[in-house]
């Protein structure tokens, strides 16, 4: 195992030795997107309007190496990683350092928090300090209800937690909605804010696979979030309603977002892998066999009377995952009524049962839309901000790395402006 490890920290520091070789001017990014199945790394190159991919490698995990989402064997991980890079690196050119990882799994929570605070005076136009009181209030306040959140989740165990993402939804001054509330008096100010807490345990694991990487850990996401990043972009004024689904091989991952702005994030354990245990366990055949026939329903490569018995059985497992869709929407209460059009992407995803049973049935009828769910996939082209030039970002199996990047971009950009717009300090106020 030691010697494992020796070989992963001279691959990384040989991208190192390369990376320096770089234009000092060039500014590049790479997105580790750690599946239950894959690891898929992409490299951007930071560009004046977005982000170029000009590298793509993903390597597959072992059984043992992801468990619900989160890393379960840091060894293993390492290693596809490090594979997953070296593909990317060798496309791209280029060895990069600063990265983005994304984390999944059920005990992140990601929610929007409503908080209103009364001011003493006023007659006193709010300053940015005054904001960044608020805005660090509801943060502390959205903070305290993850974990109580996940102590009763764990039967009273208290969990450290940590913010990994935070967002502005929006801001009201005795009423009155505003998108920049320096200047303006006013006695009641209500703010919404999304964020995102993780388990310390999860973004320890994460920390500890950056540094064997040899890795310079700019920033970790919660995926759903990631997603929604991908396609809401930089404008102020979108006014996109969408539900997003990643559905994993370990989990499925939602983002609701509103008018522009996430209203939430919700996960559940139940993925890619779980169709494949199904059919393991009901036709008693190993796991690769089992993951064979779920492909090849597909394709149609599988005999008909063996196609029957496999479509019974993710047919079982997706009344689950269904009901869990059902139970996690549910809790969107403060939204009066959910967006029609759902977005899916994800290699899960690609079971056309799956697709067909959202199409096809009336799951929907007991929530609240207005009219039927449109569902589609987030085609790469639909990412704001971001051109492939590899040639391998072709379908929706990328885009919860392509979100990633769109993190990663937010974060170099907001943390590295000295800019003293009120814009530009907001924004640092909400990416430190």
């Amino acid at each position: 195992m030691l010697d494992k490890f020796k070989d992963l920290k001279t691959a990384a520091v040989t991208r190192v030795k390369t990376a320096r070789k770089q234009t000092p001017t060039e500014r590049h990014l790479v997105a580790l997107d750690i599946g239950t199945e894959y690891v898929k790394a992409l490299i951007g190159r930071v560009t004046d309007d977005g982000l170029e991919i000009i590298g793509a490698g993903r390597a597959h995990q072992k059984l043992s190496d992801m468990q619900a989402g989160a890393i379960a064997d840091i060894g293993g991980v390492v290693e596809n990683c490090d594979a997953a890079l070296n593909e990317a690196e060798q496309q791209a050119g280029v060895s990069v350092r600063s990265a983005i990882i994304g984390i999944a799994g059920e005990l992140v929570k990601g929610t929007t928090t409503t908080v209103r605070v009364v001011r003493n005076q006023p007659d006193k136009a709010l300053d940015i300090m005054e904001v960044e009181r608020i805005i660090k209030l509801v943060q502390q306040r959205a903070e305290a209800k993850a974990k109580k959140q996940l102590a009763w989740e764990l039967g009273g165990k208290q969990v450290e937690v940590k913010l990994v993402n935070s967002a502005l939804v929006g801001i009201e001054i005795d009423g009155y909605p505003v998108t920049n509330p320096v200047g303006f008096q006013g006695r009641d100010v209500l703010v919404q804010l999304y964020t995102a807490f993780a388990p310390m345990i999860h973004i320890g694991a994460l920390e500890r696979t950056a540094q064997q990487l040899d890795l310079d850990l700019v920033a970790v996401a919660a995926e759903p979030f990631a997603v929604a990043r991908s396609v809401i972009g930089d404008d102020q004024s979108a006014s996109m309603s969408a539900i997003l689904m990643d559905v994993g091989g370990g989990t499925t991952d939602i983002a609701v977002v509103n008018d522009g702005g996430v209203q939430g994030t919700k996960m559940f354990g139940i993925g890619g892998r779980a169709y494949t245990r199904s059919i393991e366990r009901d036709l008693n055949i190993d796991f690769d066999d089992a993951e064979q026939l779920k492909l090849g329903l597909a394709v149609n490569s599988v005999p008909a009377k063996r196609a029957e018995a496999v479509e019974r059985s993710l047919g079982k497992v997706l009344d689950v995952w269904v009901s869990g869709i059902e139970l996690a929407l549910s809790e969107f209460t403060k939204l009066d009524h959910l967006p029609h059009r759902l977005y899916l992407c994800g290699g899960g995803s690609s079971l056309q049962m799956l697709v067909d049973r959202l199409h096809d049935s009336d799951w929907y009828s007991s929530l609240p839309f207005t009219r039927k769910p449109i569902v589609e996939y987030i085609r790469p082209d639909q990412v704001i901000g971001m051109h492939d030039l590899t040639g391998k970002i072709t379908d929706h199996t990328y885009i919860t790395a392509m979100g990633l990047l769109r993190v990663g971009l937010d974060t170099v950009q907001y943390t590295g402006k000295s800019g003293d717009t009120v814009k530009e300090k907001l924004d640092r106020i909400l990416h430190v």
